[in-house]
């Protein structure tokens, strides 16, 4: 199960590696003689590296519109713009982009022409991060494997904006204005490769719901949440990152075996209301509890298997797996309790 588990997460976070070795190979084709044609080719307002042919540089630009893109563009680079409208004519030409970055720009939903962004049938990247959006764009690429809709004023996902895209491993919906009525039960239908969602500083006050089921990692943090409902996590038996911290958790919203699920392997409840620690899975690697009301901690009583059997088996035995434990900001007095260091073998850092 964690090779498992880890094998994905290297798909995830080894994504560029792959993109770089794509780029290499396009140096290696690339002949020198047709430089000049590439040059021709490029926007005036954009840089056009001839090292990199299939990118176009056009951040940074005071740009208010998208110019002609050449069919040749993979990489496509809009950010830090002034950019308000997404029309179909700039893209005439573009059937091959895969990336496009449009962070930091001022577009709307309604600059968005309607279908152009389902038209670009290889993309595979889209970064709409810091604009004026209300709701997500639709419709979508087919094929899209990362988008990015962070610090946008985005309150309604439309029905089935996701629905089509089975290709998603991660999908980026933090700091916008999102409640709970705006994630259905069928929100996130069709996501079924998803591996990382970030739902992050929105105004959430309950767990969302229906997570696709093969996410590893969900991030939670800065909403208003205080209640985790029972069994929560056993409709996403893979995740393994959970972070909930800066919300509203208390130990009554939190049910006996909350958070004892086996595939967490980084819990983060920092800027909470606890004042015990929870019960814990023996899988567990880091625990985040910093900045809660904890008065004591009591090893023997958060062990999540008995000492004594710990004691009878050895280091080879099932021994919880915990190495990181951060509880600075609580009311713990040091020294560190005995009894944590016994359970907790394999500790390395424990800060208190």
């Amino acid at each position: 199960m964690i090779l498992k588990v880890y094998t994905s997460l290297l798909l995830l976070f080894l994504v560029s590696s792959v993109w770089a070795r794509s780029v290499r190979q396009v140096y290696d084709d690339l002949d020198p003689d047709h430089w000049s044609h590439y040059t021709s080719e490029c926007p005036q307002e954009c840089f056009c590296p001839p090292s990199f042919p299939n990118a176009l540089y056009c951040d940074n630009k005071g740009l208010k519109e998208i110019p002609p893109i050449p069919a040749r563009i993979w990489y496509l680079y809009l950010q830090n713009n002034q950019i308000e409208t997404l029309s179909e004519k700039p893209f005439v030409n573009a059937t091959h982009l895969r990336w496009i970055n449009l962070n930091k720009n001022k577009i709307t939903n309604s600059g968005i022409e309607s279908g152009v962004l389902s038209k670009l049938k290889r993309l595979l990247y889209l970064f709409l991060e810091d604009n004026e959006l209300e709701e997500v764009p639709a419709p979508l690429p087919v094929g899209l494997e990362q988008l990015r809709l962070a610090k946008n004023k985005i309150s309604k996902i439309p029905e089935g904006v996701f629905s089509h895209l089975e290709n998603l491993t991660m999908l980026d919906l933090h700091q916008n204005s999102l409640l709970d009525s705006a994630l259905q039960s069928d929100t996130f239908q069709g996501l079924n490769n998803l591996m990382q969602l970030n739902i992050a500083k929105n105004s959430l006050k309950n767990m969302p719901l229906s997570i696709p089921a093969n996410t590893l990692q969900l991030f939670l943090d800065n909403n208003s949440i205080e209640v985790i409902p029972e069994n929560y996590f056993s409709a996403i038996p893979k995740v393994t990152f959970l972070r909930l911290n800066y919300n509203k958790l208390s130990d009554d919203g939190i049910p006996p075996n909350g958070f004892n699920v086996s595939s967490i392997l980084d819990l983060q409840l920092s800027h909470n209301q606890l004042t015990k620690i929870p019960p814990i899975n023996a899988h567990l690697e880091h625990l985040h509890l910093d900045h809660n009301k904890i008065k004591s901690v009591n090893g023997t009583q958060i062990c999540p298997v008995s000492i004594a059997l710990e004691e009878d088996y050895g280091y080879y035995g099932n021994i919880p797996r915990l190495r990181y434990l951060r509880l600075d900001g609580n009311e713990i007095q040091p020294p560190i309790p005995l009894d944590i260091m016994i359970c907790f073998r394999l500790l390395q850092a424990v800060i208190i």
